[in-house]
């Protein structure tokens, strides 16, 4: 089974500038330039459908035909790498970025060749410390090389790039906050349109993709199309790196073929539950999907069969949750979190997320009213999507609408009990 991705990250170790050309690095970048357009680029790209791995799944190469090109383009252009991973139980892409930093950046400076980029950012959250050192020394090696600045391997393209390490907020995820944080401002996010493309840092055309999306761009480039799209078991082209946290034998990290059936990662590649514990449910993208009972496991794990069983693909690592832990507190735990990170730019969000979160921590605590059930289905209706500015919130519902779906009776005993049933046995 190949891995373009993780093939050559060894646990503890970076691959540095002469590993990384031993491997076949920056072959795709002297191909793109040399032999392609940047048009060319992004059709090949289109071609091999690759989607977006930051959890939104849209086409990479549809993203970047929006940007303007040609001679009248607007100047300067941007491409920008999110790598502010603060999504809980998501740590794939500082897997990539540790362990491989060229392979990010040559992904940034072939994606930014084929928008016509003049600079490239790496944003970063503070805490990622050591994928921002693995980073800067890695792009001081391809400048050293050749491989960025000015008139890249004397093909006259030129390209900056700079790592930027963000104040660490969870809605700096969100590109337009992202770009918004980069500009030196507080990361609030923006309406749309005008999308990025069109009006982005600066208010000038930019791109914002994934790192783990800019690292497929490479070996698509190098090995064609068609190849990428052999890799998944589904239409939907490439490998996923899936993850798994959580009470299971073997939590980690997995390159497989994009639709992989989620049951096989969670039994086979994690092991099962750990001794003594049952599944009960998960969280298959991150924090801010919604449950999937462990009796529905069986589908492949791509964006389109993850929405058909009724949650999302997001960023494909599974948060596990067992028999033994209080899926109200489950649920709490993340609110609090998301209640926490809300930039209060919207009524909504910057208030009914601290509401719900209030209720919960009643409901915890043994003071719970039987109408607080009813506030809580209020709060995900009244926070959906299309009711706030950006999707922290709506997002931040998922896991409370389907908490309440698949287990109100645990929040009705919560109630009923006025105390949690977990603390003291049920």
């Amino acid at each position: 089974m190949e891995k373009p991705l993780t093939q050559h990250i060894k646990p503890g170790q970076s691959l540095d500038l002469k590993g990384y050309e031993k491997v076949g690095g920056y072959q795709s970048l002297k191909k793109a330039l040399k032999e392609m357009t940047p048009l060319e680029v992004q059709t090949a790209v289109k071609e091999a459908n690759l989607k977006g791995r930051g959890g939104a799944g849209f086409s990479t190469g549809v993203k970047w035909s929006f940007v303007p090109r040609g001679k009248d383009a607007p100047r300067p252009k941007y491409l920008v790498a999110n790598g502010d991973e603060m999504e809980p139980g998501t740590f794939k892409d500082r897997v990539l970025m540790e362990g491989n930093p060229h392979q990010l950046i040559e992904g940034m400076i072939v994606s930014a060749y084929a928008v016509e980029a003049d600079h490239a950012f790496v944003f970063l959250r503070w805490a990622y410390k050591t994928s921002a050192r693995r980073l800067e020394e890695a792009i001081a090696e391809a400048y050293q090389a050749g491989y960025a600045g000015k008139n890249i391997l004397g093909t006259g393209y030129s390209l900056e790039l700079h790592v930027h390490t963000s104040a660490g907020r969870y809605i700096a995820g969100e590109e337009t906050a992202l770009l918004t944080a980069l500009e030196g401002r507080r990361a609030y996010p923006r309406s749309k349109p005008p999308f990025p493309q069109v009006s982005g840092l600066f208010g000038q055309p930019s791109v914002v993709n994934n790192v783990e999306t800019l690292c497929n761009v490479p070996p698509i480039i190098s090995n064609g199309a068609a190849w990428f799209k052999t890799l998944s078991l589904t239409d939907e082209g490439g490998t996923k790196i899936y993850g798994a946290s959580g009470r299971v034998k073997r939590p980690g990290y997995w390159e497989l073929p994009l639709g992989t059936p989620l049951r096989e990662i969670v039994e086979e590649r994690a092991g099962g539950m750990a001794e003594g514990y049952q599944l009960r449910a998960l969280l298959p993208g991150g924090a801010s999907t919604d449950f999937i009972l462990e009796e529905n496991l069986d589908f492949p794990f791509d964006f389109t069969h993850t929405a058909k069983a009724g949650s999302r693909l997001g960023t494909g690592t599974f948060i596990a949750l067992d028999h033994d832990t209080c899926p109200v507190g489950f649920v709490h735990n993340l609110e609090r979190f998301f209640a926490r990170e809300s930039c209060g730019w919207c009524t909504p969000c910057r208030e009914g997320l601290p509401w719900v979160e209030k209720i919960l921590r009643a409901l915890e605590s043994g003071d719970g009213r039987p109408e607080d059930i009813d506030l809580l289905l209020a709060h995900v209706k009244h926070l959906d999507m299309g009711r706030t500015f950006c999707p922290l919130a709506p997002g931040a519902m998922e896991p409370l609408r389907s908490g309440l779906h698949y287990f109100r009776e645990d929040f009705e005993r919560h109630v009923k009990e006025k105390r949690c049933p977990w603390k003291r046995g049920k």
